[in-house]
């Protein structure tokens, strides 16, 4: 008994391997179907990203437009401080995104789309600081002040 163990065992092994290898000769060596479905898969995380990136780029046209507002009261300063938090917050969480998709990126793919999420992101940055530098810190010092009478007198 001993020796028809190891000789099933072999022939069981060797029926396994002759099997699969028989499959793996029949199948095409790309199967198109998948192929087709990961690079739809791949056309839709960028437009995906694509998406994301304009609604950005959008939000920070309208915060930067709301940098040529003048005489400003109290009640829109303190509207003008939440959404400022609230960009702040916003890139955050678009921030976390970035980081995750990160990794793709490196892997060669959607290189274009992640980066131009990444400059979006950027933006907004510039867009809500810029906002915040013009009602909260710039007022403060008087060469800015003067000077902003000055240009609104020409």
């Amino acid at each position: 008994m001993s020796i028809a163990s190891p000789t099933i065992a072999i022939t069981n092994t060797f029926t396994r391997v002759r099997e699969f290898s028989f499959e793996e000769k029949k199948s095409p060596l790309i199967d198109e179907e998948r192929v087709n479905q990961f690079l739809d898969a791949i056309n839709s995380f960028k437009d995906f990203l694509n998406a994301k990136s304009k609604k950005i780029y959008e939000i920070n046209e309208g915060i930067e437009s709301l940098t040529w507002i003048n005489d400003i009261n109290d009640d829109s300063l303190l509207l003008m401080n939440d959404l400022i938090s609230q960009a702040k917050d916003l890139r955050s969480t678009l921030i976390r995104l970035y980081i995750s998709i990160k990794p793709i990126q490196l892997k060669g793919i959607s290189k274009e789309e992640i980066k131009d999420f990444k400059n979006a992101i950027d933006e907004l940055k510039e867009a809500y600081e810029d906002l915040e530098s013009v009602y909260f810190y710039l007022p403060k010092m008087p060469e800015f002040v003067e000077t902003t009478k000055q240009l609104s007198l020409v």
